[in-house]
């Protein structure tokens, strides 16, 4: 049977019940997760009223060194789920997108000293990729792909960089552009301490969506004009509106099959302690409020802007789903293959990069959050761990996810510069 665990508020800070069938002695009570003792197939729910107060814990600089993986290391998925190293020889795996051919474009981000590329990925024989070629290079740290039009037939490659959205001609089948970028935003504010823009389109195809981080922390440097934000344009690249705003760093962005909503995976603030502020994976609500920099997760204000803007207090929307603090939440998602168990259709699958503000790590995994016709309880699960070895070191450093046409789950793991897979039954 599966682990459920819940979180309830505690004097301490915040513990987590057994609830199901079973019952555990409340000795047993355990906080909040550390990534180095994660396990597939466990499941937790975190609440607003369970969070503690800011400063309750010293706040922490475990930033930690990554390792290489150990001889034979493999990440732990749930039983019944093989895992395999897919692909291997990257430089900064990132985004990955599955092209309606089955290909997968992988975004090699660089850094702003070195050109970043987009990387297509093909088929599977014996538990290696066919081919691996690259699309386009000279990017300006380039994270988010995507195709357009939606559907089976797409015409254009799209590209977030840091400071634009580029496109390139492209059919199906395509392993190299058959075009130079073409423009179609620029002056993206670039770079600062979240520079990753994802792209994604309305089910319609009519809008496309961006997700562009704050500059900082707490916005101690100004104002953070059209950061924060997710953009909508159309997909020529004119400006339509802000269609949400007070997201910290909305890094992944993904549209609903079912419902046709904008979904995104967000890294909430730091610096208030081991417990603060939680990571959330939500539904988007168009015009919706989400709190940075005056207030996290509803009303509660952040003390370093205590006072300001009490007009909002009631205006800031709770996530759907909290995470743990400080995981760093990544790519995302929807499962619409046929290979798993009919339980995870049309479930989401996100990357959780990792921590550095928290005494003991957190993130340094691949979780599950169940939907029911689309929609979340705030229930996750630990889908695949084991990125962190027993002294305390991570290996591997989940970013993006990805579903191939043949049901498994496609992983890219930027630490290892590695892609995993994720397969059902034999």
């Amino acid at each position: 049977m599966r682990k459920a665990y819940w979180i309830i508020a505690g004097l301490a800070g915040v513990c987590i019940v057994y609830a199901s069938a079973v019952k555990i002695d409340p000795k047993d009570l355990q906080t909040f997760a550390d990534a180095q003792a994660l396990t597939p197939g466990t499941f937790h729910k975190i609440t607003p009223d369970a969070l503690p107060k800011p400063y309750a814990t010293k706040s922490s600089a475990n930033f930690g060194r990554g390792v290489p993986r150990p001889e034979g290391a493999l990440p732990k998925a749930p039983e019944g789920f093989k895992v395999e190293l897919y692909a291997i020889g990257f430089d900064q795996p990132r985004q990955i997108r599955v092209a309606p051919n089955g290909d997968f474009f992988v975004a090699e981000s660089g850094s702003p000293q070195k050109p970043g590329e987009i990387k297509v990925v093909r088929g599977y024989k014996d538990g290696k990729p066919e081919q691996v070629s690259v699309f386009a290079t000279g990017l300006n740290r380039p994270f988010g792909v995507n195709f357009y039009p939606p559907g089976s037939n797409p015409q254009w490659v799209y590209v977030g960089n840091t400071d634009s959205v580029v496109r390139f001609p492209y059919k199906n089948g395509d392993l190299k552009a058959s075009g130079s970028a073409q423009t179609i935003v620029s002056g993206l504010p670039a770079n600062g301490n979240h520079w990753t823009r994802d792209v994604v389109f309305s089910k319609d195809g009519k809008s496309m969506y961006v997700a562009v981080g704050s500059v900082d922390n707490v916005n101690e440097r100004g104002p953070n004009e059209h950061r924060a934000n997710i953009l909508e344009y159309t997909p020529d690249g004119k400006f339509v509106d802000i269609y949400a705003s007070g997201i910290r760093n909305p890094v992944g962005l993904g549209v609903n099959p079912e419902t046709g909503e904008v979904w995104c995976s967000v890294n909430e603030r730091d610096e208030l302690g081991d417990n603060l502020v939680p990571d959330y994976i939500t539904h988007v609500q168009k015009g919706g409020f989400y709190g940075w920099p005056w207030y996290y997760i509803g009303g509660h204000q952040d003390p370093r802007h205590e006072g300001e803007h009490p007009e909002l207090t009631d205006k800031v929307i709770v996530p759907d789903v909290l995470m743990q603090p400080h995981n760093a939440s990544l790519g995302l998602t929807f499962y619409e293959g046929k290979m798993f168990p009919k339980e995870y259709q049309g479930d989401l699958f996100a990357a959780e990069h990792g921590s550095w503000n928290r005494a003991v790590r957190a993130g340094y995994e691949v979780v599950r959050v169940p939907l029911d016709k689309g929609h979340a309880s705030g229930v996750y699960e630990d889908f695949l761990t084991g990125f962190v070895g027993a002294d305390g070191q991570a290996w591997g450093r989940p970013v993006g996810v990805a579903v191939g046409k043949e049901g498994a789950l496609y992983v890219t793991d930027d630490l290892g510069r590695v892609i995993w897979r994720v397969s059902y039954g034999k």
